[in-house]
């Protein structure tokens, strides 16, 4: 299933080639702790058990470390079905922006105080409201980290899809 050359804006990497970088993404998200992430064997029994799909533990870290590429439709979409992700999203580069994304959002959110400042801002002027997201923008400024695109970029940002990657 190795598409014939390499995808718009990713010269010389084909969406396959980058599937590693895409497994890997969802792994850190379902397991952000690695010292307790399950090994590939008990994921891939997990991935059987919830989708009926078989990929085999060996496959799966061969997969994610980059040494298979040969990755067939029906296991991207048992793929896709076990992380809640649409199967575009291994295979085109703006569903995976856009899925990554809300994978980063869902990421941030599991900080309990990211949580409690999202939880205290609610009722608050939007002038107020500006104020702080400036503060934070500056904060993160002097931090040395990147820029983080306001959610009025993101237009599921309001009320978005409960599946990550759906429109």
């Amino acid at each position: 299933m190795e598409p014939s050359g390499p995808l718009p804006g990713q010269p010389g990497r084909s969406s396959v080639r980058r599937i590693d970088q895409r497994l890997n993404e969802l792994l850190n998200a379902l397991y952000p702790d690695e010292r307790t992430r399950p090994g590939y064997a008990a994921i891939s029994r997990e991935i059987r058990q919830t989708t009926g799909g078989r990929i085999s533990g060996t496959y799966l870290w061969e997969l994610a470390t980059g040494k298979k590429h040969n990755v067939t439709l029906e296991q991207l979409d048992v793929l896709a079905t076990f992380f809640g992700v649409p199967l575009e999203y291994f295979l085109n580069d703006a569903v995976a922006e856009r899925v990554s994304s809300q994978l980063a959002m869902a990421s941030a959110l599991r900080d309990t105080r990211v949580r409690n400042l999202a939880l205290r801002a609610e009722g608050l002027s939007p002038a107020s409201l500006d104020a702080l997201l400036t503060m934070v923008d500056e904060v993160r400024k002097l931090q040395n980290l990147p820029r983080i695109n306001d959610a009025a970029d993101d237009p599921a940002a309001d009320g978005g899809p409960a599946r990550v990657g759906e429109p």
